[in-house]
């Protein structure tokens, strides 16, 4: 059983122009993926001939918060049509805004308003995905080292938003880099997950570099994930241990076989 296996153009060859990066990314025989897209030369980068398999599924806005969410559904619709020059079929979302990583807003804590808040929108975003073929997946943060102030952000919370709203066009992008940090017990934790999942995400722990620099066990996630029927999308979003070319290139062949065929 094997993975599709894909790399965040944005964090590897950072030497490199964004294009040649996933040009370099495709060679090596990854798909990529992208951050933002506002920003982005796009027809350039579909000219690479890389599979995108994902991207950010909206501008601006907190899915928790009546007086914006709809800039998150509004910038939705447009992010689909974005990801049409691409051929992605995966739009990514935070229950809260993200400027340099930050929240935009920050909240300490959470309630009971911002969990219903979060599920219609998510609703409403799901319904776009639904006209347009797209998937949008709700990716679980870490708020202890890299986004403090994300409320709804622990692996568990986006699990209970994606099962809540029940809609096949919203799923999680399950970041297990992000989980170990707040949570732990990953291997539990993907098989709790299970259906939901709309894509993984990894780095190891410390340092957010490539598997094998850390205290994650990723052959082991990846028999995990192979007991309970994954055979979608894993994406590598990591820095390079090692600096320049050869660094993010040692990178990518860790990565890969972290995850190689059973």
């Amino acid at each position: 059983m094997s993975f599709q296996l894909a790399v965040c153009a944005e964090m590897v060859f950072r030497d490199l122009p964004l294009v040649d990066r996933v040009t370099r990314i495709h060679e090596l025989g990854f798909a990529a993926e992208i951050w933002s897209w506002h920003d982005k030369d796009l027809p350039a980068l579909a000219a690479t001939g890389a599979t995108f398999t994902s991207m950010t599924g909206y501008l601006h806005g907190d899915l928790i918060d009546p007086s914006t969410c709809d800039d998150v559904v509004r910038t939705a619709e447009l992010s689909i049509a974005a990801a049409q020059t691409l051929g992605v079929t995966r739009l990514n979302l935070h229950t809260a805004e993200l400027v340099d990583g930050q929240a935009a807003r920050p909240r300490q804590r959470s309630s009971g308003a911002m969990w219903v808040t979060a599920m219609r929108t998510l609703g409403r975003i799901g319904e776009l995905g639904a006209a347009a073929g797209v998937t949008f997946c709700v990716e679980n943060l870490n708020t202890l080292v890299d986004h403090p102030g994300v409320p709804l952000a622990r692996a568990k919370d986006t699990l209970a938003l994606v099962e809540g709203v029940g809609h096949p066009n919203v799923r999680m992008m399950l970041d297990l880099y992000h989980a170990q940090i707040g949570e732990g017990n990953l291997i539990e934790l993907v098989r709790r997950c299970g259906d939901a999942i709309g894509e993984i995400q990894v780095a190891d722990v410390p340092g957010r570099c490539e598997p094998g620099t850390g205290e994650i066990n990723y052959p082991a996630v990846a028999t995990a994930l192979r007991d309970i029927g994954y055979t979608g999308t894993i994406g590598l979003e990591a820095w390079a241990a090692g600096a320049g070319t050869a660094g993010s290139e040692a990178a990518l062949a860790a990565f890969g076989a972290a995850f190689a065929p059973a």
